[in-house]
């Protein structure tokens, strides 16, 4: 059987700059609640092998002074279905995304993603982001 090629820095870059739609926010009107929102039907491309990848999103969050309008996460979470991202890359920018456009006291990003190989993975991304 023919070795397949390794995982290069194009893979590894692969829909982490790519430019998505917009996530639009809307004023918070109360202090102190916390906010979740799950998308259960989550779909990416791996950048490597081209083959879908399923998951399950979670965000949790304070808001600040600003809440995700739903519509434009949407659609946000709709242009992955076509995005060669790898699962750790996809939840670290939902992540980024979310902080950049809510500024939130503090948000956590999971991803659930379906069996693969034997396999399940969850990646869970906190924000702020905690020092190395």
């Amino acid at each position: 059987m023919p070795k397949k090629p390794e995982y290069t820095d194009e893979h590894a870059r692969g829909g982490v700059r790519v430019e998505l739609p917009a996530i639009e926010t809307w004023p918070n009107q109360y202090r102190g609640y916390e906010i979740t929102i799950t998308i259960p039907e989550y779909t990416s491309i791996c950048p490597r092998t081209g083959l879908p990848d399923f998951g399950t999103i979670t965000i949790h969050y304070l808001p600040n002074k600003l809440c995700l309008e739903l519509k434009s996460l949407k659609y946000y979470l709709l242009a992955y279905r076509n995005l060669g991202i790898f699962y750790e890359n996809a939840v670290n920018r939902i992540l980024d995304d979310v902080a950049r456009a809510t500024k939130p006291k503090w948000a956590v990003v999971k991803g659930q993603f379906t069996t693969r190989g034997g396999m399940r993975t969850m990646v869970e991304a906190r924000y702020p982001r905690r020092k190395a």
